[in-house]
């Protein structure tokens, strides 16, 4: 009986350590896939809305520059036209989106692009700026490039 204790005892403590073990790699590689594909993501948790902005990597010669966005909220329907609410702010000037790519307004739940044209010369910062319906300031997402 005290053997088969122990084993089991053993058995659990190698699971443990292996699932851990995993979890980690799992983060390691999630990270790496997160330098790769982008800068930082930021995030603002306001008023019950949650907004997590993601600027994309930027290719030497790219045409136009991608901030992913993601919206989430349990209070009401996300109705913003994003396109029509975002600005990208570089050395003082703004600039439009070119449009958004990504779930329609409504739902509680939304993701896509923000679609600008690049900024050059490239500037040594970004700021993206989003207003939503019921913010009494733009939230503020900002990534330093060089």
């Amino acid at each position: 009986m005290r053997n088969q204790f122990l084993s089991g005892l053993t058995f659990l403590a190698v699971a443990v350590f292996s699932f851990t073990g995993n979890l980690g790699a799992v983060n390691i590689i999630a990270m790496s896939y997160a330098a790769e594909s982008g800068y930082a993501p930021q995030v603002s948790d306001e008023l019950g809305i949650k907004v997590t902005a993601t600027l994309q990597k930027i290719l030497q010669g790219a045409k136009t520059w991608d901030v992913e966005v993601s919206l989430e909220t349990h209070t009401h329907a996300l109705s913003e036209m994003l396109e029509n609410s975002a600005v990208l702010i570089a050395d003082g000037k703004q600039y439009q989106p070119l449009g958004w790519e990504g779930s329609p307004p409504g739902g509680h739940h939304r993701k896509g692009l923000l679609r600008f044209a690049a900024v050059t010369p490239r500037p040594a910062s970004v700021e993206l700026q989003i207003r939503l319906v019921g913010d009494p300031t733009p939230r503020s997402f900002k990534w330093k490039l060089k």
